[in-house]
């Protein structure tokens, strides 16, 4: 099972760069629990990169750089397939 809504979508985030951002994710309830990624642009964002963090639905992003603006979507995914958020856009001035 995998609901449609999200608990909680992400919202839109204005930070000034060098500053942190966090952006919030509560995935819908499902059964497995569904795991939480990320895609910014459309693209799936990777852990690898040591400024990023995902932490219970949570994207921190440690420093923000001007090439972080975009547009997030927060990504459930479970056994019965995968659901996306409504789309968060993270301004960096």
């Amino acid at each position: 099972v995998l609901r449609d809504d999200f608990r909680q979508p992400p919202g839109d985030v204005v930070v000034a760069a060098g500053e942190p951002a966090v952006l919030e994710c509560v995935p819908p309830r499902g059964h497995p629990e569904p795991s939480v990624s990320w895609k910014k642009n459309g693209v799936r964002l990777s852990d690898e990169d040591e400024r990023l963090t995902i932490r219970g639905g949570k994207l921190m992003l440690a420093s923000t750089r001007k090439s972080d603006a975009g547009v997030y979507v927060c990504v459930a995914a479970n056994v019965v397939g995968e659901r996306d958020s409504e789309p968060a856009e993270l301004v960096v001035f």
